[in-house]
């Protein structure tokens, strides 16, 4: 969370005075606001509010279509819910490689394509962007589509397009840790109508009782409950409008620190896909060696760690999915469906070495779009200090 305050505060005692707590009312409509609000920052014709970022993905894989028989293909670099959506949804999570932007590498994607390959699952991981010219490429050529993971990037862009409007569809995370928040909530954005009706019925197990069921173009399907509520509607729509300002500042502040640090010994920087859309929310350094990454991480003013010691974003620490554990019952398991015995699901610790090369070297620290000029020469300085002396 980066900012909060007073207006948040009176944006929700006026749900609470309303007593319109549910997002289908016939008084306020924060959630309805806010979608509406969404869909225009990001540019798409459509966006779905829902309780979180995991309901968010798994929507907009219900809204594309995909299930038993699929193989989507996630990066190695991601929190889990990527890949626990792919097999909520029935289908099968194919990992690929990232490269050293901490993105999902192209060129092992065209690899991991099989005849079963449904969709790419893009992650700008850590406001980082993906190569999304490239992805395209990929999914026209192969005639898949393309769900993007925005949780970690809410506002950014790629070549001045805002992330979530790229792909077919898009999904958001709105929960404590990101750019904005609610404390938990999610949305989908896409431009197509079919995947947002179905995402919309899907979130919602009772659409066929809403007064916006007559107007559905799809049949309305048994889905499940993740719908927001008009309090986390009031309390997003507020961080919205915070929502530039402060992308603003958490680019001004990174590009402050590496100006600092550019050109020092041993400093070097992830490389970037677009560094001037993406969310300026952390900073990477790619060490030469391990031993080197965690010399540096340990270094007093870095206190940071390498990124293969996650313990939630790096595929092996994905226990339910490296031991193909996907359901509570094996009936309703993907991983012992008929339809998916053919699938590529040869997990195994060493899949991705050039993941775990890149994850073994690079070290992260978090910016804050409320640092002074002082705070980030500080900053810099013990970064710089620490780098010599590797």
């Amino acid at each position: 969370m980066y900012r909060i305050g007073d207006e948040e505060v009176r944006a929700v005692e006026k749900v609470i005075k309303s007593r319109q707590l549910f997002r289908f009312n016939e008084g306020n409509k924060e959630v309805a606001s806010f979608e509406k609000e969404l869909a225009e920052k990001i540019g798409t014709k459509y966006s779905l509010a829902l309780t979180g970022g995991t309901g968010a993905l798994i929507s907009a894989l219900v809204g594309i279509g995909a299930g038993p028989g699929d193989e989507i293909i996630v990066p190695a670099y991601t929190f889990m819910a990527t890949a626990l959506a792919v097999v909520a949804v029935g289908a099968i999570p194919v990992i690929a490689e990232v490269d050293d932007s901490l993105t999902i590498n192209p060129d092992d994607v065209e690899k991991k394509i099989s005849k079963y390959t449904k969709a790419i699952i893009p992650v700008h991981m850590l406001g980082l962007p993906c190569n999304m010219d490239r992805i395209k490429e990929i999914a026209e050529k192969h005639n898949l589509q393309i769900v993007e993971d925005c949780c970690q990037a809410d506002g950014g862009s790629y070549k001045g397009r805002r992330l979530g409007s790229i792909g077919d569809a898009g999904a958001f995370s709105f929960n404590y840790f990101k750019i904005i928040t609610a404390g938990e909530g999610g949305a989908v954005t896409t431009n197509d109508e079919y995947i947002y009706e179905k995402a919309l019925i899907y979130h919602d197990g009772g659409t066929a009782f809403r007064p916006h069921a007559g107007g559905l173009k799809t049949p309305i399907f048994i889905g499940s409950q993740l719908r927001s509520n008009e309090i986390a509607g009031a309390i997003l729509r507020v961080q919205l409008q915070r929502l530039d300002d402060i992308l603003s500042d958490l680019r001004k502040v990174k590009k402050a620190f590496m100006s600092r640090l550019e050109g020092e010994k041993n400093i070097k920087f992830i490389r970037s896909n677009d560094i001037k859309g993406d969310c300026g929310s952390n900073v990477g350094f790619l060490l030469q060696s391990e031993n080197a990454a965690r010399k540096f991480a340990a270094s007093e003013g870095v206190n940071s760690g390498v990124l293969i010691d996650s313990k939630k974003h790096v595929y092996f620490d994905w226990e339910p999915i490296m031991k193909k554990r996907g359901s509570h019952h094996p009936v309703l398991d993907p991983f012992k469906l008929l339809q998916n015995k053919d699938l590529n699901m040869n997990y195994s610790y060493d899949m991705c070495p050039n993941a775990l090369d890149i994850l073994s070297r690079t070290v992260i620290v978090g910016m804050s779009p409320d640092w002074s000029e002082a705070d980030i020469e500080k900053k810099a300085e013990a970064y710089r200090k620490s780098a010599a002396a590797l």
